[in-house]
């Protein structure tokens, strides 16, 4: 995959699958395969044994990666596609539906 769109901190909405339209931020990114973790979509349990960090082990409650391109970015409280722009000598992300810069 060439470039990222979405960065991890970012607000993103569901497209497909079961948590479809669920909104959340971004926990963290995996480049290599194009996948991503959202804040409280995409739950699994896990079975997880005693350890120092889990003294008790038991069932688990976790979030799951999903595929980036099931997630659109959402500016402003509606989902957008991004694109890139160079502004002052600086590659900048903008908003496809509005055109304002994000960051």
């Amino acid at each position: 995959m060439s470039t990222m769109k979405i960065k991890k901190g970012d607000t993103v909405r569901i497209i497909a699958g079961k948590d479809k339209d669920k909104e959340g931020k971004v926990l963290s990114i995996d480049k290599k395969n194009g996948r991503l973790v959202v804040e409280g979509a995409n739950m699994v349990t896990k079975h997880a044994k005693p350890s120092a960090a889990n003294q008790n082990g038991g069932i688990i409650q976790k979030e799951a990666a999903l595929d980036i391109s099931n997630v659109m970015y959402v500016h402003k409280g509606k989902p957008t596609r991004i694109g890139f722009k160079i502004e002052n000598d600086k590659k900048v992300r903008f908003a496809k539906s509005t055109g304002e810069v994000i960051d």
